[in-house]
């Protein structure tokens, strides 16, 4: 019995990377090594898009900068790279249109490549479809468990974007010792529902670098070599973007979704 070709896959990591470090590179490895030993997937690509400054987080410099050290830390990788469409926008844009973006994007390219014009063959039958219903790259979510596990914090997804992440497009979860997706997956009906959505990766190596780490290290002249690419150091040493003045900024604003789903809410939270 001849097994089906695998599904090709485009993984796709939101977030503020502020700055990259290997970690977040090191998702990219995990997710792909993990869906492919399925035998039912084909990583094609990964895309990395960082958040634009209408997100108004605490501590988030400027996206120029955030974008130029992820453009320089995945410059030596085949298969990942970096779009600057969510951050250049001028007001911070949800997880779900972001994807949806990309989605659309990657069904484009694979018609591009399809040498058949099937959209007009299929006009000519008279069969409506879409670009996804006809090429259907398979995008999914690439995060980590405190995205997963922050999907039940008051205002912060709306049940509708939570429910098109994971039930239209996947899910991918990079998990650390600790954290139990598993059973956060159970507490939640809209999760669990989809769970079949969503593929929890273990990281048996503990790695435990987070971006607010690095920028603590900063402000206090430490050193931060070899928890962020060597080019990402070097753009950090020449440009200076982090500093306690930095690290403040937002720090009396409202973090976008809680004002755009409450109207109101609290200070944007530090991470």
């Amino acid at each position: 019995m001849e097994l089906p070709d695998p599904i090709k896959v485009v993984l796709l990591a939101c977030g503020s990377f502020n700055p990259i470090t290997n970690m977040h590179l090191r998702m990219f490895e995990l997710a792909r090594d993990d869906l492919e030993e399925t035998g039912r997937y084909k990583v094609a690509g990964g895309i990395i898009s960082p958040v634009g400054d209408g997100y108004k987080k605490k501590g988030l410099i400027e996206a120029f900068h955030r974008v130029m050290m992820a453009r320089l830390a995945s410059a030596n990788s085949e298969w990942i790279t970096v779009d600057s469409w969510e951050s250049s926008q001028p007001e911070w844009v949800e997880t779900a249109k972001v994807m949806e973006h990309h989605y659309e994007e990657a069904a484009a390219a694979e018609q591009k490549k399809d040498d058949v014009d099937t959209v007009k063959y299929l006009k000519k039958r008279g069969i409506n479809s879409s670009l996804g219903e006809i090429y259907n790259p398979r995008l999914m979510l690439l995060c980590g468990a405190d995205v997963l596990e922050s999907f039940e914090v008051p205002h912060l997804w709306k049940k509708e974007d939570i429910a098109e992440i994971v039930g239209r497009y996947g899910l991918v979860c990079i998990t650390r010792r600790g954290s139990e997706p598993h059973k956060f997956i159970h507490q939640s009906d809209t999760l669990w529902r989809h769970r079949k959505n969503i593929h929890i990766v273990r990281e048996w190596v503990a790695n435990d670098i987070s971006a607010a780490h690095v920028r603590r290290a900063l402000r206090r002249g430490q050193s931060v070599r070899y928890l962020l690419p060597d080019s990402v150091v070097r753009y950090i040493e020449e440009n200076k973007p982090y500093t306690a003045e930095s690290e403040q900024k937002n720090a009396d604003v409202v973090l976008a979704p809680l004002e755009r789903y409450t109207g109101a809410g609290a200070a944007g939270a530090s991470g």
